[in-house]
């Protein structure tokens, strides 16, 4: 499990037609929607929000090309009342979800450094938890990335003859086509250091030899060529060949599902080409390239 925290950020300018105000007050904003926000609208710590959620209210002067004919025959008779404002505020973007861990306002009055006609900023922190889940994308030390392609529970992964049931299981045909035999050895010297209960420190390619590390998994009274029988936790017998166990560095990276997720039936189009644009930011299609034409 990780912890990640996003940083959401919204500044209220100096526009034309008047300054851009941060409130609670928003025009066809239902009191639901603001529950979480305090006074000045910008919503408390501590608060749990999911996507389209307001974290900070904010209106904008409208100006009068964007006036409805309605609304312009409403002014014709009853004169110029209030200038009219619409609803800019900082939502929680799609897909995203947690608690707000911090809040931080800048303000010209606090000689914070704003840029040019920017009066105040705001920036909201939201954390939330990550399970590794199917699709997270996970790396070793030698170039030897995956995704997790299964999670299963604790009893059903192999276990070695007095029981220790694995933790990650790795694909062995990634080893000769990428030809990086560091990840290889660092198993095979992981595996005996951990049974003789000390830490190696090795360079990449002039550090242990395999000679050397073939000496201390004798020493470590294990195999020399470090496999061992597996069983197999979900029936219980032993896998047909020996299989290379040991004990590699492995890291979760910032490259997850949840993140990379996405789907849409209709929106935004190019003007120039007509076509959908792309990428998530975008809320964009999926491009059928040449290759997805020919299959």
């Amino acid at each position: 499990t990780s912890i990640h925290i996003e940083e959401y950020e919204i500044e209220a300018r100096d526009t034309k037609l008047g300054p851009e105000e941060i409130t609670r007050d928003i025009p066809n904003v239902g009191e639901d929607a603001l529950k979480d926000l305090d006074e000045r609208g910008i919503i408390h710590i501590g608060a749990e929000v999911r996507s389209g959620d307001i974290l900070v209210g904010k209106v904008t002067p409208k100006g009068e090309t964007e006036l409805t004919a309605e609304e312009r025959l409403l002014r014709a008779i009853f004169g110029e009342k209030a200038r009219e404002v619409r609803d800019t505020s900082l939502k929680v973007p799609h897909g995203e979800y947690g608690i707000v861990v911090d809040v931080k306002v800048f303000t010209r009055e606090n000689c914070d450094e704003l840029s040019p006609g920017v009066n105040m900023v705001v920036r909201c922190y939201i954390a939330q938890k990550r399970k590794i889940s199917v699709g997270d994308k996970m790396a070793g030390r030698h170039g030897n990335k995956g995704v997790v392609s299964r999670i299963l529970p604790s009893e059903d992964m192999p276990f070695l003859p007095d029981g220790t049931p694995l933790d990650i299981v790795l694909n062995p045909l990634g080893v000769p086509s990428r030809m990086n035999i560091g990840q290889v050895l660092e198993v095979h010297l992981g595996y005996a250091a951990a049974a003789l209960g000390f830490k190696v420190m090795t360079p990449v390619f002039d550090g242990a030899h395999e000679s050397d590390i073939r000496q201390l998994l004798i020493d470590a009274e294990k195999r020399e060529d470090g496999k061992s029988v597996l069983y197999d936790g979900r029936t219980g017998q032993p896998f047909d060949n020996l299989v290379t166990v040991g004990y590699m560095y492995f890291l979760k990276l910032h490259h997850l599902v949840d993140d990379k997720i996405h789907a849409r039936s209709t929106g935004p189009y190019s003007l120039v080409t007509q076509q959908p644009l792309g990428g998530k930011a975008q809320f964009g299609g999926q491009r059928f390239g040449e290759m997805e034409v020919w299959a």
